[in-house]
């Protein structure tokens, strides 16, 4: 994919977000570009390949936003990427002789996002590609709810590499939870982890103690010092997590 961009802009700027994005998870990768991409320059392409679906009618697609264009699969990919841009334009790409010949069935990242995202590198304009579609795959973020007086239930998105939990809550869900003194609460994660203590920092945490803290995605995660959150309290993505405030 590299060779493929260099080829057509020899000078392309070229930086990885990440690799680390879960095999066939669409959410993972959904959720790796929405906190990346604002920190990029204005103009800045970003080429999301999380394709489960590679070789399949699903659509290759251009969106517009903001100030940023991405090139992805047209199977969700992208949700969160809609929800936070206030003006949009999605293209489905149909114009073939953008895309590497002969094209194979197993790496479109190779074939078709990789040159497609070249020549809009060289200023090939996205009208160039295919009309706009408003059908584009979005799916609904998971949201906590309550489930009782004094409950939030949350979920477990994903386990950083670190082993860290982390969680679908923010403080807009939970005000009082990250407030400098909380009131007493109570965090379950899955069927055996207990959390009574939110701490500022990695290091406030006691050595094998399951602690609560606002991560950099600002999310409520699940920690431990020096350890893993993960293998201490056997709970991993899909967990259910309930936070109970004392009334």
């Amino acid at each position: 994919m590299r060779g493929v961009l260099l080829g057509i802009v020899p000078d392309a700027q070229i930086v990885d977000i990440s690799h680390a994005v879960q095999a066939f998870d669409i959410l993972d990768g959904a959720l790796a570009i929405s906190h990346a991409y604002s920190n990029f320059p204005d103009g800045t392409i970003h080429m999301v390949v999380v394709d489960p679906g590679v070789g399949t009618a699903r659509r290759p697609i251009i969106l517009v936003g903001e100030r940023h264009l991405f090139v992805a699969p047209d199977n969700g990919v992208l949700s969160l990427i809609y929800e936070r841009e206030q003006r949009i334009s999605v293209r489905h790409v149909t114009a073939e002789h953008y895309f590497l010949q002969p094209r194979s069935n197993t790496f479109h990242g190779r074939d078709i996002f990789a040159p497609v995202a070249g020549y809009l590198a060289k200023g090939v304009s996205p009208e160039r590609f295919g009309e706009e579609v408003n059908d584009y795959v979005r799916f609904s973020f998971p949201r906590p709810k309550p489930v009782a007086e004094n409950t939030l239930r949350g979920v477990v998105l994903k386990v950083d590499r670190f082993g860290n939990l982390i969680t679908n809550i923010t403080p807009a869900d939970i005000p009082r939870l990250f407030e400098a003194a909380p009131p007493s609460f109570k965090i379950t994660v899955g069927n055996k982890g207990q959390v009574t203590c939110i701490c500022a920092n990695y290091a406030e945490g006691g050595p094998g103690e399951a602690f609560g803290i606002l991560g950099s995605m600002g999310f409520l995660e699940i920690a431990t010092n020096r350890g893993s959150a993960y293998q201490l309290l056997g709970a991993g993505k899909g967990s259910e997590v309930n936070v109970v405030m004392e009334a």
